[in-house]
């Protein structure tokens, strides 16, 4: 019988090292105190109540709020999911339409269903020589606003789980316009504005809402987040509100410590430590530069936290077999001979997620390790040259995607009408989407309910399946449920 503790223990002392999250890297020589149990209470007399917020978890908040240069900021214990949740319901009525960037996260997808709201998209842009997803262009942006005058709220990704950054303050100039607000999931840019090095955050550049998980890029306990929010448009206390329904009503007083430690370290000692991250994160990334095979991905807007490594066209022979090597080929070689554990895995490329609680060590481990694989690759041959391929890729290269044809709280009503069935993923061109069908990470759906799947949509999933890549949401492996 293995246990949960045991296996944690056994993991912490091996020699394995984290290029994901969480941002503390199980380095405990980042922050002070001794998690957790010993500090594990409830809502005893002199600490407060997180939902009636008066004393020590008010004051704690307002700290928050200084650090991260926004107006009003809420503990998050249920991870940056809940924050979204509460936005999305908090700044629509039931039944209304709401702008969405379509490589968002899942959990805005289940905002949308919650409220019976319906979506209208907004595609980025494909950067076939990356291989993933660009930016969120403003000109798009408004032009679905001026299409449909209805919107009540718009919500976008930046930066995305491959590091690429939206102009927000122009976006968010547009959308306030029409009186509207910005919500924006920067789950992934908690550590924005701390350093000239990153891009400022959204509070610095007129998100009305903005979403983080310190927990990603900074040394914070896993399911820690903060919900910012800022400017006059919001309604403040529906917002509350929904945090107050969704939030757990034993919010734990551990991952509170674990958000108000982080705020207190990066108010005490935010420039020392993000001057000798951005120096030991900087020198890597100019080694990296130097791979001959492999490749160091960035954009010209972009968060160079992220270290995201393609590979190459190469095509190598394993016994009777020629296959095209793989992201996830790469993630594994990096796991398993490396004891290198990068964040993510997909199709053309492999993920390192880095924070300030990253050592030199760790990352010459990873730069010597990427240079022994890349001199091994140029032994491969080179196959057909073709655009490398990601999450989201025929999805969001320039065509339209999948037809919106209702909303997904719409389709459970025609589900119940009309029934359901489950058919392969090769058979569902042209049929209406019943539940979600994406890879996690990165969480973003490939299909949503009240959609019908296009051609593009069917080859994607098989190149996911094709490449090693599990696709989550579905309730029968590699089928996909959709409406009769």
């Amino acid at each position: 019988m293995e246990y949960l503790y045991d296996k944690l223990t056994n993991y912490s002392n091996s020699d394995y090292y984290g290029f994901h999250m969480p941002g503390h890297k199980r380095n405990r020589e980042v922050l002070e105190g001794e998690f957790p149990f010993n500090i594990d209470i409830t809502e005893i007399e002199g600490f407060d109540d997180l939902h009636h917020a008066r004393g020590i978890l008010q004051e704690a908040q307002k700290r928050a709020a200084e650090v991260f240069c926004a107006e009003e900021s809420h503990f998050l214990v249920n991870g940056s999911t809940v924050g979204i949740l509460s936005a999305v319901l908090g700044c629509t009525e039931r039944g209304n339409r709401i702008l969405i960037a379509r490589n968002c996260h899942k959990s805005v997808y289940n905002g949308v269903y919650l409220n019976g709201l319906t979506p209208v998209y907004v595609y980025p842009e494909y950067i076939a020589e990356m291989g993933f997803n660009g930016e969120i262009r403003t000109y798009e942006v408004e032009q679905a606003l001026d299409l449909n005058p209805d919107i009540k709220a718009v919500i976008i990704t930046s930066p995305t789980y491959d590091g690429v950054v939206s102009d927000i303050r122009r976006i968010a100039d547009l959308v306030h316009r029409r009186n509207i607000p910005l919500i924006l999931d920067e789950a992934h840019g908690a550590h924005f504005g701390f350093h000239p090095y990153f891009p400022e955050n959204g509070n610095m550049l007129g998100a009305d809402i903005v979403i983080q998980s310190l927990h990603k890029t900074l040394p914070a306990l896993t399911q820690t987040a903060v919900l910012h929010i800022n400017g006059d448009i919001v309604d403040r206390e529906r917002v509350r509100k929904y945090l107050h329904m969704l939030q757990s009503s034993s919010p734990s007083y551990v991952l509170m410590a674990s958000i108000d430690e982080c705020v207190r370290l990066l108010s005490e000692k935010k420039e020392v430590l993000f001057q000798s991250y951005v120096k030991r994160l900087d020198k890597m990334r100019k080694e990296l530069s130097n791979l001959e095979n492999l490749h160091l991905a960035e954009t010209e807007h972009y968060d160079r936290a992220k270290v995201v490594i393609t590979v190459p066209d190469r095509l190598k022979k394993t016994n009777a077999e020629t296959n095209k090597f793989t992201g996830k080929e790469l993630y594994d070689i990096l796991n398993q001979k490396y004891l290198l554990q990068m964040e993510m895995a997909a199709e053309s490329y492999a993920i390192a997620m880095t924070s300030l609680a990253d050592t030199d060590e760790g990352m010459d481990r990873l730069v010597k390790a990427l240079f022994e694989i890349d001199g091994k690759l140029a032994k491969y041959g080179s196959g057909e040259r073709k655009p490398a391929k990601c999450e989201g890729a025929e999805l969001f290269s320039g065509i339209e995607g999948n037809q919106v044809v209702c909303s997904p709280f719409e389709a459970e009503k025609r589900k119940a009408e009309r029934g359901s069935e489950a058919v392969p993923f090769e058979e569902c061109e042209g049929r209406i989407a019943l539940e979600f069908a994406y890879v996690y990470p990165p969480g973003i759906p490939a299909a949503v309910p009240g959609e019908r799947i296009l051609a593009g949509t069917v080859e994607m999933l098989d190149r996911y399946r094709k490449a090693g890549l599990r696709i989550e949401g579905v309730k029968n492996e590699g089928k996909i449920e959709v409406l009769i």
